[in-house]
């Protein structure tokens, strides 16, 4: 969930493409897949995960997570898991910004970004 919404805020679609198969086959739902690109505030997600996915909207846009958006991590996660949560929304954010860069082209048979609306 976190590296998918760090790849689709940062157009990164290689890792849209190889993180999307990966939640898959961990069981996230099309339903929430689909509500990745809403973000936090989509009703399928409960409080923990929109938590969660605010903290990678706030990183990719501000770099820093607010006072309030850690507060609430910090009633489902202890110390070292907030810890984690913010290198791997930085390290999915850097390899965006490297694979865009070097042009990177998705692996045979991955399906990209879903298209956009109307």
């Amino acid at each position: 969930m976190i590296t998918v919404r760090v790849s689709w805020l940062r157009r990164g679609e290689y890792e849209w493409a190889q993180h999307v198969r990966m939640a898959r086959a961990a069981g996230m739902s099309d339903a929430e897949i689909d509500a990745i690109s809403a973000g936090p505030d989509s009703a399928v997600w409960g409080a923990r995960d929109a938590a969660m996915l605010r903290s990678v909207d706030e990183i990719v846009a501000d770099r820093h997570v607010s006072d309030e958006t850690w507060k609430l991590l910090a009633e489902y996660l202890d110390r070292k898991q907030l810890m984690d949560l913010v290198f791997t929304i930085g390290a999915y954010d850097l390899l965006a910004m490297a694979f865009n860069t070097f042009g990177l082209q998705l692996d045979p048979g991955l399906a990209g970004f879903p298209p956009v609306g109307p």
